[in-house]
Parts: C-alpha cells; sequence; structure tokens
C-alpha cells in the first residue's frame, strides 16, 4: 500500500539489520523503498542493495552539504544513472542552513545534476534547507521540468510548494508532518493536490510519531500516510495508494 520515497539504508545504524528492516516492511504495508545516494565513494553501497532486492530502488547524486576537491560531473552522473535499478539523479540542491561563505560551488553542483537529470531521462530528488528563492531558480532557468522529480522532505511554505508543483514536480512528505508544531508543513500537505504528493521517511532520521527519537525505518512511513489522510479527512488507504501511484508515475515505473 505504501512507497518510501527517500531512505539511507546503507547508513550506519540501519545497513546491519536490513533483512528486520525489510520484514518490518512487510508488515506494514510498505511494498517499495528508494534508497539514496548522498556521495559517490558510498553509491556501489546503495546501488548493491538495489541489486540485491527487488523492492529497492537506488538513486545517484551527491548531497549539497558535501564540499568536494573532485566534483561530480555530468557526464558521470549520466553514466551511473543508466543502470536499470536507479530510478532518479540525486540527492542534490541547496542548503544555506548549515553551510556558510561563497557557496557558488553549491549552485554549480545543482545545474550539473539538472543536466544530468534532463540529458539521462531520471527524474530529480531536490534537497533545500534556507534557500528556496534559489532552488527555484535555478531549476527555472535549467528547465529542470522537463524531467521533473520531488521535493524531498519538504518544510518550506505552500507558495514554495505550488511554485515547485507549476515546474513539473512532486512534494515529498517526512515524519516532520507528524510533529505538532508542524503548522505550515501540515497546511501544504492540506491544500496541494494528492497526485502530486509522496510520502517518504529520509531514515534513519525524522522517526514519526510516535516513533519520534528512534532511528527511522521505511515502515514507519505509514505514519506520514495517517497524518495526511487525517488532515485531509480521507482514508489512508486512498493516501497509500494515490502516493504509489504518484511514484510509480513519476520515477517511470509503471
Amino acid at each position: 500500500m505504501f512507497i518510501d520515497s527517500h531512505c539511507h539504508l546503507n547508513f550506519p545504524g540501519l545497513v546491519e539489520q536490513l533483512d528486520q528492516l525489510l520484514v518490518n516492511m512487510k508488515e506494514n504495508q510498505v511494498s517499495h523503498a528508494l534508497c539514496v545516494s548522498v556521495e559517490l565513494p558510498s553509491f556501489p553501497a546503495v546501488l548493491a542493495l538495489a541489486e540485491a532486492h527487488d523492492n529497492l530502488y537506488a538513486s545517484v547524486g551527491v548531497h549539497p552539504d558535501y564540499e568536494l576537491d573532485d566534483e561530480p560531473t555530468q557526464a558521470e552522473l549520466v553514466k551511473l544513472a543508466q543502470h536499470p535499478k536507479v530510478i532518479a539523479i540525486g540527492e542534490t540542491g541547496l542548503d544555506y542552513f548549515r553551510l556558510t561563505g561563497d557557496l557558488e560551488w553549491q549552485r554549480e553542483r545543482f545545474r550539473t545534476h539538472i543536466r544530468a537529470s534532463r540529458e539521462s531521462g531520471k527524474p530529480l530528488i531536490i534537497h533545500t534547507r534556507s534557500a528556496a528563492d534559489d532552488t527555484l531558480r535555478i531549476m527555472a532557468e535549467e528547465n529542470a521540468g522537463e524531467v521533473g522529480g520531488v521535493m524531498h522532505c519538504f518544510t518550506e511554505s505552500l507558495d514554495v510548494a505550488k511554485a515547485a508543483i507549476d515546474l513539473g514536480f512532486h512534494i515529498s512528505f517526512s515524519g516532520i508532518l507528524t510533529f505538532k508544531k508542524a503548522i505550515s508543513i501540515k497546511e501544504v500537505a492540506q491544500n496541494i493536490p494528492l497526485d502530486k504528493m509522496l510520502i517518504e521517511t529520509d531514515s534513519p532520521y525524522l522517526a514519526p510519531t510516535p516513533h519520534r527519537g528512534k532511528t527511522n525505518q521505511p515502515a514507519f512511513v505509514k505514519h506520514v500516510a495517517e497524518e495526511i489522510a487525517k488532515l485531509r479527512n480521507i482514508s489512508v488507504e486512498e493516501v497509500g495508494v494515490a502516493t504509489s501511484q504518484n511514484f510509480n508515475r513519476l520515477f517511470n515505473l509503471q
């Protein structure tokens, strides 16, 4: 019924208990999960998980928090994205929260990922934090909507969500949506079209209520769906079906 559109099962604390996590997914009706790359040296481990399990997929990309001597090239990303279990480019984007100074390298890396997405035909997974204006501007300038993608772990305003949707992107909600103080994010979940939504865990981070403070895992994504159902006054089954269909359509899996 549910698909976790963003997790990091290769991270320490999760990979060691992978067999149990897969069992937990099945028991909680989570059919598939997308394991997201954050740096190229660890990409082979991400891909290995996807190759070993029919219900796991992989992405390829470099997170904006990682300062590197050797930047990923468009050609490199496109080549790695040719693998059939790689269904997305990213995690990419902009993050002005953790890093300061001249961040032009972040913006150039983001442009490289968008161009790789357009060349490969694989949608983007976009991370944005304290950088919404520049993120949307670069998405528009680089014609990111030609392929589309997802604004992962969305924490911005309804206006930003609508602007991203207008550019051809989906909005993905994480466990943050279940937090009592996440008022503005709840507003987004209530007001954007259901056919533009995805759900995710961002495991091992951001465990939803009632597991807040614990290590997150894909099985917990059902709590995000339950919160959306409550906010929109619809059944959790409807949320599960819609977000799963959205995932399969976006990533060309149907």
